[in-house]
């Protein structure tokens, strides 16, 4: 059995010329972290949980540091984790004070009986679990979303960079990881589609994995990532069933955002409609590939 992953760091209209390059380099560092722990024998739930991390460290994302802040200046992140091996997941939501929005989730699944916390209560277990907790300040980055020049036009739109990862490792199992900041200037306690299993992520080893970015509130009413996995399900390619769902996304709620997928034999595919989407992955002769 083959290894694969892929990587997104979300897709907007306002990622312009001069976010490309900094949005490459992050998701070639997330992909070549995630890489290096299936090289190793790591699983895929290892691979999509570190390839997350480094892009939840990348102030260049709207995920750990780099979050937008909400209404009242707070910074509250949303993050899921999936195990396609046992449809096993963990989430958190408006979860404050953590630098890896991912690993509480991870330990959400694995010490809880629970696949959900949100706010005050998942801070207080990831505190209870050892989790460092940093200020506030330490997550606000200074961002100038702005394009340098007028090649982006009036219908200004928020970075929308939730960031996500998908694996398959050498047991042929598949997992799914999203992280995200949430909406610029959001209302205190909003929470879009990443922490939702099927909306946000999705991962099952009969028929495929996806993680979703743009407009949460349009995603969860199509359940994009569970819609996307049920068209491979049902015979389509990646490419094809990412193409056909964003289709839908755009036709069905007027929705913007885009998907990554991955089959259970690791073939993986992108769509995405907004103006441009960072992602990455790794090609079969190990090489990895990056496009914004």
């Amino acid at each position: 059995m083959g290894i694969s992953l892929i990587v997104h760091s979300g897709a907007g209209d306002d990622i312009h010329d001069g976010l490309v390059e900094p949005f490459r380099r992050g998701v070639i560092e997330a992909a070549k972290a995630g890489w290096s722990v299936l090289q190793n024998g790591g699983s895929a739930l290892d691979a999509v949980e570190m390839a997350v991390r480094v892009m939840e460290d990348n102030p260049t994302f709207d995920a750990g540091r780099g979050s937008f802040p909400n209404q009242a200046g707070e910074i509250e992140m949303d993050a899921i984790l999936m195990d396609g091996a046992t449809l096993n997941n963990g989430a958190v939501a408006a979860i404050q004070r953590v630098a890896h929005p991912i690993s509480v989730a991870r330990l959400v699944m694995e010490r809880t009986p629970h696949t959900l916390l949100v706010g005050a209560g998942a801070e207080a277990f990831a505190r209870s679990m050892g989790v460092p907790l940093v200020p506030t300040e330490a997550l606000l980055v200074e961002r100038n979303d702005a394009p340098p020049t007028a090649g982006v036009s009036g219908s200004f739109l928020p970075v929308q960079d939730t960031v996500g990862a998908l694996a398959l490792d050498a047991q042929g199992h598949l997992a799914a990881a999203t992280s995200t900041g949430g909406m610029r200037d959001k209302m205190p306690g909003r929470v879009g589609d990443s922490p939702i299993i099927g909306c946000g992520a999705y991962a099952d080893d009969s028929i495929g994995a996806a993680s979703a970015t743009g407009r949460g509130e349009d995603i969860m009413k199509v359940i994009l990532c569970k819609s996307a996995c049920d068209l491979m399900a049902g015979g389509l390619f990646p490419q094809q069933a990412a193409e056909s769902i964003i289709q839908y996304l755009a036709r069905r709620v007027n929705g913007q955002g885009g998907i990554i997928l991955m089959n259970p034999q690791g073939e993986v595919g992108c769509a995405y409609n907004s103006l441009r989407m960072g992602r990455a992955w790794v090609n079969p002769d190990g090489e990895i590939v990056a496009f914004v």
